[in-house]
């Protein structure tokens, strides 16, 4: 056929979706939902009645899961929305560096270095007087669509 060698860039992602569909009238409050390409977490749930063209409206509240913020969207009950892949896993904390980034330690032995600190100015204060003090921290990282950051604390006890 042809002698031509071809290129393809690839992507450190094996192809899997950020998002999956789920029909609007089947999510649920404390449920989550993409608003507005950002994941958020269902705080409110209201459904209208059919109108005269047929379709239920669901309208959902949501507080996106990284700012904070309220986002609210309006979509037929019968049509799917995106349902973003969360995933919350716990990492022990080696070390805070002075640029903000945090160093942990995964289930594997390997070192994770590409968080920053939280900007929740509770639970910073938190984080780093208890790592001051001494003590073994486990933190909670909640990721969703790309994006990850530090979402809670446990205290494991002193070193």
């Amino acid at each position: 056929m042809s002698d031509e060698e071809h290129h393809f860039e690839s992507k450190a992602d094996a192809g899997a979706s950020k998002t999956y569909p789920q029909q609007a009238g089947t999510i649920r409050k404390n449920g989550y939902i993409v608003i507005k390409g950002r994941p958020c977490k269902v705080v409110e749930v209201s459904t209208s009645k059919t109108g005269k063209h047929g379709h239920a409206k669901c309208h959902f509240v949501g507080i996106d899961v990284f700012t904070a913020k309220k986002l609210e969207d309006i979509v037929p009950s019968s049509h799917n929305c995106d349902v973003p892949h969360v995933n919350r896993t716990d990492y022990q904390l080696i070390d805070i560096s002075e640029d903000g980034f945090v160093s942990l330690l995964t289930d594997s032995g390997d070192t994770k270095d590409d968080l920053r600190l939280p900007t929740d100015e509770n639970l910073l204060k938190q984080i780093k007087e208890g790592f001051a003090d001494g003590k073994d921290l486990v933190v909670s990282v909640m990721s969703a669509m790309g994006e990850e950051q530090i979402c809670a604390l446990k205290d494991i006890g002193p070193k």
